[in-house]
């Protein structure tokens, strides 16, 4: 049975002032996918224009992560932002870790 590694993320806007939640199973992907969607109403993270990565945790079982994703998003405000603090002080953006582009500062689609 192949193992996998599930991830719970968190991804901002350029301007740092909306969160969005997720989990995946290939990050890269589906940070591209949020890239992709800037601008797109349809979507809440596409609507914010969320594709920025600035937290993430890894999990081996899918229960696990769906559980803390859930946690999450209960969550206050001031609460994730303390979190993403104690992994990610700056808030630097970590796209280039994962995805194979290096998403521009633009706020349109090109």
């Amino acid at each position: 049975m192949k193992e996998h590694l599930y991830y719970v993320y968190i991804v901002t806007n350029p301007s740092r002032k909306s969160l969005y939640i997720g989990v995946t199973v290939n990050l890269a992907a589906r940070l591209e996918e949020h890239y992709q969607n800037r601008g797109n109403s349809t979507t809440w993270a596409g609507k914010y224009y969320c594709y920025k990565l600035i937290y993430y945790e890894t999990f081996k079982y899918i229960n696990k992560v769906i559980a803390r994703e859930k946690q999450l998003k209960r969550w206050s405000g001031a609460k994730k932002e303390f979190l993403i603090g104690t992994k990610n002080p700056d808030w630097s953006f970590l796209n280039k870790n994962f995805a194979s582009f290096e998403p521009t500062r633009s706020y349109r689609k090109h």
